[in-house]
């Protein structure tokens, strides 16, 4: 539904897993093997991927300012079991947060070890993308759309940064109408 541009750098990924599932169809694309591996999940890790996309969506929502649309897991516990670790450039000096595969903890978004198709599991990913995201302040301007039956995940680009709709063409002329319609 998005006719927005992606998020930028690692919260492209966020808005990917977000937007797997249409609300408004009922189709969701980690129930496909394509879907899938264009995270690197292997079948098993599914709900766990689910668990996390839903989470994220309420945390979008909220930047949005609006509230979760059902009970989910908080996103910090899904995330804490998600460490990271600092990756030092040796010769420019750049540091940044990455996913730590090495340690105790390799638990993905699925609390089950990380697939062969994925060495690094999403949860941890998604992790990085985040903290990536909060040094840059890009974290807050990823909104999910205010449109109960859409809830798609945006960038919100605008000068403001009170974007309500994923997509003006659609949900936020579907809102307008409604609003018109009712005066």
């Amino acid at each position: 539904m998005n006719d927005r541009a992606p998020a930028p750098g690692g919260l492209a990924l966020v808005q990917a897993l977000v937007n797997t599932l249409d609300i408004e169809s009922g189709a969701d694309s980690l129930d496909t093997s394509e879907g899938l591996a264009r995270f690197g999940l292997a079948a098993g890790e599914a709900e766990g991927a689910r668990e996390l996309r839903e989470s994220l969506r309420a945390v979008c929502l909220a930047h949005a300012g609006h509230p979760a649309h059902r009970k989910v897991a908080p996103l910090g516990e899904l995330l804490a079991r998600a460490p990271l670790r600092v990756a030092v450039d040796e010769g420019g000096g750049a540091a940044r947060l990455v996913p730590s595969t090495d340690g105790t903890s390799r638990a993905s978004s699925s609390a089950s070890p990380a697939s062969p198709a994925s060495p690094v599991p999403l949860a941890f990913r998604i992790a990085a993308a985040i903290a990536e995201s909060l040094v840059e302040g890009t974290w807050p301007r990823l909104k999910a759309c205010e449109a109960p039956t859409c809830h798609w995940a945006y960038y919100d680009r605008s000068p403001a940064g009170r974007g309500r709709w994923c997509s003006m063409s659609v949900c936020g002329a579907r809102a307008k109408m409604r609003r018109y319609r009712a005066k």
